[in-house]
């Protein structure tokens, strides 16, 4: 019994001895030493980490302030879009406006040769009895050249054939020209005005129905100018056409000539009166302005274009208004005519599609509806096709060769 509680408590004593020693091989992290009871307990701070030998090293640079640190340009992403400025519009030059419409005859006689070759072919018959000076009548009035010019040309026709007598070919062409040349009116002052004999520029106000081409025909119009070395400002004061004022500043970007324009639906007045003040300090030669061409009353119409007129001679008096009319519409055109006559005083006409009728008359009767001269035709759709009206290439044009 004895033996056994001996080998029992030796057993005990060696593992005692065994566990003390793996405890002792343990790591354990130390606590720091507990102070006395009382004393109150100061928590040391943690100690930073280091990073390589530099930073057991203190440092002995002077700080530097926040404006003294140069930070790095940033880089451009390469995902970022890069913008381009838009391109500016080339600058065209526009042909020469001396002698334009001699080079435009041919188009210009394909749709007039109805007119003189009818003529011609009427006055050619052996026996001109009353039928065929009727007939001859009937080509005029068909042209549009109108009832009190037509009387006039048969007549001195009438009385030259009769002295004449004899009819050869080139006589009967020289007679026609003649008389037709008297038609047109030769003594016309055709230049468009330009020159304000001020230190103003010279302002041009160009009126009509839309419809007729007023719009393109006012950068056309600015083209011939800058062909003739002028310097020109455009004002867009028809603001109740959508894209008007777009349409007109395409046709000045093209020959580097400024637009002044406002928003849709402004006031025509204030853009013309601006587009005046912006070509007197541009020291311009002239200025353009485009109105509107609403004919809803008459009443408004002159309302809109009286008020343009006054606004814009406070800063100088106008020195045209060019009235734009179809040629096609033949006998409507001289129905607008008079409603723009009675509203403004119109200096001049420009006939616009005057290619595509067989209507040339219409020269002659507008014309004598309203006493002032054709000044400029447009025989196209080219930037180029609008021309200064010559009576003697108008005339060749439609008697042919």
């Amino acid at each position: 019994m004895e033996i056994v509680i001996l080998a029992v408590v030796i057993a005990v004593v060696v593992i005692g001895a065994l566990g003390g020693l793996v405890i002792g091989s343990r790591k354990k992290k130390q606590l720091p030493p507990q102070a006395p009871s009382g004393t109150p307990t100061i928590t040391a701070p943690p100690v930073e980490p280091k990073v390589g030998d530099e930073a057991e090293t203190p440092r002995d640079e002077p700080r530097r302030t926040i404006e003294e640190v140069e930070l790095p340009l940033a880089e451009p992403s390469a995902s970022a879009p890069v913008v381009e400025e838009p391109a500016a519009p080339e600058i065209e030059t526009p042909e020469p406006t001396a002698g334009r419409l001699v080079r435009l005859r041919a188009r210009l006689s394909r749709s007039q040769n109805a007119l003189g070759k009818g003529l011609l072919t009427l006055l050619s018959r052996e026996h001109l009895d009353e039928d065929t000076w009727e007939e001859i009548e009937d080509t005029l009035l068909t042209a549009d050249v109108g009832v009190a010019p037509t009387q006039e040309l048969v007549e001195r026709l009438r009385e030259r054939v009769r002295v004449l007598g004899t009819r050869t070919p080139d006589e009967l062409r020289t007679l026609l020209r003649e008389e037709l040349l008297t038609l047109v009116g030769t003594d016309f002052d055709r230049a468009v005005k330009t020159e304000s004999g001020l230190e103003t520029p010279g302002i041009v106000m160009v009126v009509g129905v839309n419809g007729t081409g007023k719009t393109t025909t006012t950068g056309k119009l600015a083209r011939v100018l800058v062909a003739d070395g002028r310097s020109v400002v455009l004002g867009a004061a028809d603001t109740f056409r959508a894209a008007a004022a777009d349409q007109l500043q395409t046709w000045g970007d093209r020959v580097g000539a400024r637009t002044v324009r406002g928003p849709e639906g402004g006031d025509p007045a204030s853009i013309a009166f601006d587009a005046v003040k912006e070509g007197i300090a541009d020291g311009a030669d002239v200025v353009l302005i485009d109105t509107a061409g609403r004919l809803h009353t008459k009443t408004g119409l002159m309302d809109e274009l009286g008020k343009v007129k006054r606004v814009v001679e406070k800063h100088a008096p106008l020195d045209e208004v060019l009235l734009v009319l179809d040629a096609t519409t033949g006998q409507n055109g001289l129905v607008q005519a008079r409603v723009f006559a009675e509203v403004v005083d119109i200096t001049g006409i420009v006939l616009t599609k005057l290619d595509g009728t067989a209507k040339g008359g219409i020269v002659v009767a507008v014309q004598r509806e309203l006493g002032v001269p054709v000044k400029l035709v447009g025989l196209g759709e080219g930037a180029d096709d609008l021309a200064p009206f010559e009576p003697e290439a108008f005339v060749d044009a439609l008697i042919g060769d």
